[in-house]
């Protein structure tokens, strides 16, 4: 980067707050259309039915209900196309995917039957009521261990097998080295179901114009192109005929980047009806019908030898891929890659089996896959630990990757089919630092006080190392318009990261202007021709760099047409407050006004020789790996062991996103993963019957973590530059949910290791740290 730096690396203020905090934020929900309709959706009661009729003429009796749409009145084309898998790999030898409304079978409860389109949404949600649907029960799978039993019933009528894939991810010889270790150690861990539960449920709008038969869709996601591609390759549209927009959008941690099923119906609706059709799930759905993660069950093994040096890691993963499988494998295949974290692992070997079930598809939440393989790691290296009598962090300390060993590659296959290759960091410093925030060394002698007065305190550490900048590409288009101003045009859709502030950070500084005179247009197909969007922490990387080679290639421009108006060599001309001046003349300058005018040419008249038309370039960053950027999580917590809770008293995170564009908002998103993983550690349990029936359906029996359940977040940044872009930015969306969990239940763990309490399981709820503790007294007394 060789323009003068203004804004990058500084904590500016976001310049999206102003309209958030004055309540002019603009939603899906917000948007009202001209003779709008309304939709409600007709949801299974069962987890897996036969569907044998359909009565829709109660339902259409009531006044206010426009049309009762079911399977057999969609288009032909999504009665012929079930949605499209969005990465397909060879290992998914049994992908599932469903229709846009059910045809004959119902394979998770809240699965959409039957859409009703109303005038408002209170009418049509009484008509839901009206529609009867004869459903015929069928055999259910309940638990992802259950679908591989001999015999076992089929999660979807005439599947061959339950198994949707089978992966094997192998690094050196394991069988030798744990021939040759002189220590093995087992673990059985289960990383119990969850979800995203953002503030803003799910929601869409579509307008279909009858007249010029285009399609306008505004739906509340993390990636309007991608949902783009799949509306395309449900309906026969040209691409010119279809529009996506995301207006503001209020969290949306991974789910939010998947094709729904409701988002056709709705569009589906709004052809059909010929009016626009808005939909806006409410949290019951939310709770089940949004996609959710885990359920994932660990049998892992771990040789080390008489150093407690790391010879090699085995097992199976056991994943609950819920009813369909829109993602593929992609978060269990993140999570068998991610479990060798900072550590070398001369032999790696676990196999990866994805199970169908009848619940609702489980793809990426915030972390990906990698908070539970950093949970099994850390759960591991404790254990080694533990029957060494030695201090967990030193265990670490003779295992870690050192900083000359970089780059380091791991061995194995991350999700994009790409060697995992760590490009920069320093671990063990990260490490170190987060124990010197601490005071790590003194931390017995504030145990042994504490259990003087009846107190049970811990102290655990998670390191995690994440793939970040994932490609293959996201592109920016920066413009200088003939008004003189600066807009930036992007298909990376924010949902809270600050795309409008960094993003305008990385181009202001090629112009010399503040970031005020830098616009940023997030989020609509029409804007920009091709995009992917905003998760996998890839947005600084990807976005970030495309909107720094864009600027850069807009502002050579502006000094070349400055020099020629003013007669001098480009190197001569500065940009600085909205003017192309002359080095030491600023009296001798062009605004970008003129020069953008002066680009564009006089009716009539030849450009310049060589001269393309515009102030204007876009740039697509295409990244040749991922960038990885790691963290270290130091927590330490209070056990009440009569009641069972936990009590964080102190949270430590070291982190290394690369070089940081504006540590304000890093902090924000730290911050905001420690508590997503305060949650994932402490309090969300995802509960199911064995009929699959859901029986956390409200925030009543499925808890988040409240204010006074996340500490206060003390951060450290590292910088250490990926080589591999241009701004040597890493992600950091994710960083601080992924060492969160394991560095909390390693702490709790930690404080009833005095008890004999053995832990191998997240969440830790009040009640099942009671059960553990009677647990651990009958061992004690058997």
């Amino acid at each position: 980067m060789s323009m003068e730096m203004r804004s990058f690396g500084q904590s500016i203020k976001r310049k999206e707050d102003p309209a958030f905090l004055t309540g002019k934020g603009r939603y899906v929900d917000d948007i009202e259309l001209p003779n709008m309709a309304h939709a409600a959706f007709v949801r299974s009661p069962l987890a897996h039915a036969r569907i044998k009729s359909i009565d829709t003429s109660f339902a259409r009796q009531i006044k206010g209900v426009i049309d009762v749409i079911t399977y057999h009145e969609l288009p032909e084309s999504l009665r012929q196309r079930r949605l499209p898998l969005v990465v397909p790999v060879e290992s998914l030898t049994n992908p599932r995917l469903p229709f846009t409304l059910a045809r004959d079978e119902v394979c998770y409860v809240g699965e959409p039957i039957a859409i009703v389109v109303a005038e408002n949404r209170y009418i049509a949600e009484d008509a839901v009521a009206q529609v009867m649907v004869d459903l015929e029960p069928l055999d259910v799978i309940a638990d992802c261990r259950d679908g591989l039993k001999k015999g076992a019933p089929l999660a979807h009528v005439g599947a061959s097998s339950n198994v949707a894939a089978t992966m094997h991810s192998v690094s050196g010889d394991t069988d030798a080295a744990f021939a040759k270790a002189a220590h093995v150690f087992k673990e059985n861990i289960y990383l119990h179901r969850g979800g995203a539960f953002f503030m803003e449920c799910r929601g869409a709008i579509a307008h279909y114009d009858t007249f010029q038969d285009n399609l306008l869709v505004y739906v509340s996601s993390q990636g309007v192109h991608r949902l783009k591609r799949s509306f395309l390759e449900l309906f026969d549209m040209q691409d010119s005929k279809l529009r996506i927009v995301t207006p503001d959008v209020g969290g949306g941690f991974g789910p939010k980047g998947s094709y729904y099923v409701e988002y056709g119906a709705v569009a589906a609706a709004s052809m059909r009806v010929g009016r626009p059709v808005k939909w806006i799930e409410d949290r019951r759905e939310n709770f089940v019908a949004t996609h959710q993660e885990r359920d994932q069950y660990w049998d892992v093994e771990i040789a080390v030898d008489d150093d407690a040096k790391i010879l090699g890691v085995r097992g199976t993963l056991t994943h609950d891929n819920g009813a369909y499988t829109p993602w593929g494998i992609v978060l269990p295949w993140i999570s068998v890659a991610t479990v060798p974290g900072p550590y070398v692992i001369p032999a790696y070997n676990m196999t990866l089996v994805s199970v169908l079930t009848n619940k609702v598809p489980t793809t990426p939440v915030r972390g990906a896959g990698r908070p539970q393989a950093v949970f099994v790691m850390e759960r591991l290296m404790d254990r080694v630990a533990r029957e060494f009598d030695l201090d967990p962090a030193e265990v670490r300390r003779r295992n870690f990757i050192k900083p000359e060993q970089m780059p380091y590659n791991v061995g194995v296959i991350f999700r994009d089919g790409r060697p995992v290759v760590y490009d920069s960091g320093d671990y063990p410093a990260c490490q170190q630092t987060a124990l010197d925030a601490v005071d790590y060394e003194a931390f017995e002698t504030r145990r042994k006080a504490a259990l003087a007065e009846g107190r049970y305190i811990g102290i655990g550490i998670g390191n995690a190392v994440e793939a970040t900048g994932l490609g293959p590409y996201e592109g920016v288009t920066v413009r200088i318009g003939t008004n003189g101003n600066i807009t930036a045009y992007t298909g990376a859709t924010p949902q809270g990261q600050a795309h409008k502030t960094t993003l305008a950070q990385v181009v202001a500084d090629h112009f010399g202007v503040s970031i005020d005179d830098v616009t940023i247009e997030t989020g609509d197909t029409s804007t920009i021709s091709f995009g992917i969007g905003t998760f996998a922490s890839r947005t600084a990387v990807n976005a970030g760099s495309s909107a720094h080679m864009a600027a850069k290639a807009v502002s050579i421009k502006v000094r070349e047409i400055a020099a020629q108006l003013l007669e001098v060599e480009p190197d001569d001309i500065e940009l600085r407050d909205g003017l192309a001046r002359v080095k030491g003349a600023s009296n001798r300058s062009k605004t970008l006004r003129e020069l953008a005018v002066y680009s564009l040419g006089k009716p009539g008249f030849s450009l310049a020789e060589g001269m393309a038309p515009g102030l204007e370039n876009t740039a697509y960053f295409t990244p040749s790996q991922s960038s990885y950027a790691n963290g270290t999580c130091l927590a330490e917590v209070e056990v009440d062991i009569e009641t069972g809770r936990v009590r964080i008293t102190r949270l430590v995170m070291s982190h290394d996103c690369g070089r940081v564009i504006n540590p304000m908002v890093v902090n924000g998103q730290v911050i905001g993963g420690v508590a997503h993983g305060v949650g994932n550690a402490l309090f969300e349990r995802m509960v199911h019957d064995d009929q699959a029936q859901p029986l956390s359906t409200n925030f009543g029996e499925y808890l988040l973590p409240l204010a006074a359940d996340v500490p206060r977040v003390e951060i450290h940044h590292q910088e250490t530059p990926s080589p591999y872009n241009p701004l040597g930015v890493k992600g950091a969306g994710e960083g601080g949910t992924i060492p969160t969990i394991a560095a909390i239940v390693n702490a709790v763990a930690d404080a009833l290791r005095p008890l004999g309490v053995h832990i191998a399981e997240a969440p830790l709820s009040p009640q099942r740290i009671i059960e553990l503790i009677e647990e651990a007294k009958a061992r004690s007394a058997a």
